[in-house]
């Protein structure tokens, strides 16, 4: 029998109590429909989470419920996305393994999951950025430019922040951490770009001129520097790198960068994992800035659910019969009776008959608001979360 939660339990307080989760916890018994005063984004972003703006990702603490719940000897998370659920068991000592389609969400997981000589990380930072600024001094005085950039970048960034930027990249390849460095750079990218400071996340061209910023309330000018948050993303890096050192258990984690239609995934006992969202964000384009700046190839074509696409009735049937094809691959990996707990805004109801064609059993659904959306991302809407049980051995139908 299926038990369905309803989004609103006005009876229960919302759950705070994460690590009093247990085998023996009744999901059902659980209001997850946390507001910002009960999950503040202080707690949503803790650690290496807010290493780096990630559109999409889910609540960890969510996470942390169904691991404690289960208690896997192996997680699997074929959508890995920002890291969630694989640093997550690294914080409970729980082996996992994660892939994505998108090499900048791997290089991102990558990071928030390694182990490092913090010591020997601060070091290399402050050195880094030290360097960086008499590159770039040095290169201002001399009046030349210090490389050609792509047509992207040109548009996308001031002459002075574009500079600060690759005055940095250039001198990365010089130290041991080279991931780290990436990401703060990358992160410095995201803030120092042509576009207003209300709209980071969906910029539509470059903002050239001063404009009325509804967020600070004035008339605000575009950035025209990258320096401040080179530092700024520097010193926030090695204290969030630091604090989840502190925090980490032995555990072994993997990341892959592929197509989890294709991978062959470990064997393990439970899957974690929030898909793509159909017609929703468009992956690839949300780091274009990290793509030109690192230089990282992309897999635009392979990503499932694409905003690009659309959620017209033939993207939907696209995007279930790929979704399909993952669950169906990993479930080849997840022992009988394992289970795979899915996290998912499913508006169009793909889910339940996904499950009924791959042989899962709905053990649980569960119905919870989402409210705490900022800027223009405001509004409120209702996430899914599917605790399928792994039922057949064999493939579909």
């Amino acid at each position: 029998m299926v038990t369905t939660t309803r989004a609103y339990q006005p009876r229960l307080l919302p759950f705070t109590d994460f690590a009093s989760v247990t085998p023996d916890t009744d999901l059902n018994q659980l209001n997850l429909n946390w507001k910002e005063r009960d999950l503040p984004e202080r707690i949503r972003t803790k650690h290496v989470h807010r290493l780096h703006p990630y559109l999409g990702k889910f609540v960890p603490q969510l996470v942390e419920i169904f691991l404690r719940k289960y208690k896997p000897q192996m997680v699997v998370d074929p959508f890995c996305g920002s890291g969630t659920t694989l640093v997550e068991a690294t914080a409970l000592g729980i082996n996992s393994y994660g892939s994505d389609i998108s090499e900048f969400n791997c290089l991102l997981s990558r990071v928030k999951t390694a182990e490092y000589d913090t010591d020997h990380l601060e070091r290399e930072i402050r050195n880094i950025l030290q360097r960086s600024e008499g590159e770039n001094q040095l290169r201002l005085l001399e009046r030349t430019a210090l490389y050609v950039a792509s047509s992207y970048l040109a548009d996308w960034y001031a002459p002075e922040a574009l500079q600060e930027l690759l005055a940095y990249k250039r001198l990365i390849a010089d130290y041991r951490y080279q991931d780290v460095l990436n990401i703060i750079l990358s992160r410095a990218a995201r803030s120092s770009r042509l576009t207003t400071h209300y709209d980071l996340d969906f910029p539509q061209r470059p903002q050239v001129e001063p404009y009325e910023c509804y967020k600070h309330r004035r008339i605000c000018k575009p950035t025209h520097n990258a320096r401040q948050f080179l530092t700024r993303y520097s010193y926030d890096a090695v204290k969030r790198i630091r604090e989840f050192a502190s925090l980490r258990k032995p555990s072994h984690t993997q990341i892959v960068c592929g197509d989890s239609r294709e991978i062959t995934f470990p064997a393990c006992d439970l899957v974690v994992t929030s898909p793509p969202y159909v017609g929703l964000i468009d992956y690839h384009e949300q780091h274009r800035y990290a793509y030109e700046l690192l230089g990282l190839p992309q897999h635009t074509e392979a990503e499932i659910g694409s905003a690009a696409r659309g959620n017209s009735q033939k993207a939907q049937k696209s995007y279930v019969d790929q979704i399909e094809e993952v669950f169906d691959n990993v479930k080849n990996s997840l022992t009988k009776g394992g289970h795979l707990v899915v996290v998912v805004h499913d508006r169009k109801t793909l889910y339940p008959e996904i499950a009924k064609r791959l042989g899962f059993k709905t053990e649980t659904e569960i119905h919870r608001s989402v409210d705490r959306r900022t800027g223009r991302r405001s509004s409120d809407f209702y996430e899914s979360v599917f605790v399928w049980v792994k039922i057949r051995t064999k493939g579909r139908r």
